[in-house]
Parts: structure tokens; C-alpha cells; sequence
């Protein structure tokens, strides 16, 4: 596992879109935008609803990328292939609420009561990191 480097771990404070990369059934890339987070431990975190596409695709295929531009700065970046170890609904509507204050400046979520509302964190081992800028 590698680490992210401490310089460019301001990426997860703000509101910051990643590309996620994962792999559709016939070996064909599905790249999504999404929010993202870091776990303590320094696993990258992807929040969705089970059963839509990105969340599949990591079920048969755990293999990923993740591509992450500086809002501010383009040129500024990490870029991250890893593995999912986890897909759990444990914390999982916590966690987009407090996604939802960062991206949203919302304190809650404003989707919880959609019909197809179950929602799991993607836990993603960063195997390769390579950053750039800053």
C-alpha cells in the first residue's frame, strides 16, 4: 500500500471531483465522477448506492483508478490505482452526510428518502500513487 503524500492530502479536505475508474463486464472502462474521502488509516473512500454500475463493476472486478485534479489547479494532481478491500453499509449514511457538508454545505444528505437510497462505502487500497504539482 502506498501512502498519499502529505502535501496533496488537502485534496480530501475540499471539494474535490475524482474520476473513478472501474471495470465494466465486458473489460471496457466505466469512469464516473464522484466525491472522495481518506480514511485515518489511508484508504480511499468512495460513497454510492448498491447496486448502481460502479458498484457492481467492483464487486466482479476490485481493480480501479481514481484520477484527482486540484479544483484550483489542474496540474496539480494524484493519481491512484489500488484495489477495493471493502464494500460495506457499515457507516455508509453518516458518511454521505458528512460528504454532504463538505460538497453541499448541507447537514444532511437531501436524497435519504430516494427508493433505491442503500448506501455503501467503497474502501480502496492505494496501491500505486503517483502526485503532481504543489
Amino acid at each position: 500500500m502506498e501512502e498519499i503524500p502529505p502535501e496533496h492530502r488537502d485534496l480530501f479536505d475540499r471539494k474535490t471531483f475524482a474520476q473513478f475508474a472501474t471495470v465494466m463486464p465486458d473489460g471496457t472502462p466505466h469512469v464516473t465522477p464522484v466525491w472522495i474521502d481518506v480514511d485515518d488509516d489511508g484508504y480511499v473512500l468512495v460513497n454510492t448506492v448498491r447496486n448502481r454500475r460502479k458498484e457492481k463493476n467492483v464487486r466482479r472486478e476490485p481493480k480501479v483508478g481514481l484520477s484527482i485534479p486540484d479544483p484550483d489547479d489542474p496540474y496539480r494532481y494524484l493519481s491512484i490505482r489500488g484495489e477495493v478491500v471493502e464494500v460495506t453499509t457499515d457507516g455508509a449514511v453518516e458518511h454521505i452526510d458528512d460528504l454532504a457538508r463538505r460538497y453541499m454545505d448541507v447537514e444532511e444528505y437531501p436524497n435519504h428518502d430516494a427508493e433505491d437510497e442503500d448506501r455503501v462505502i467503497v474502501r480502496i487500497r492505494p496501491d500505486r500513487v503517483v502526485a503532481s504539482g504543489g
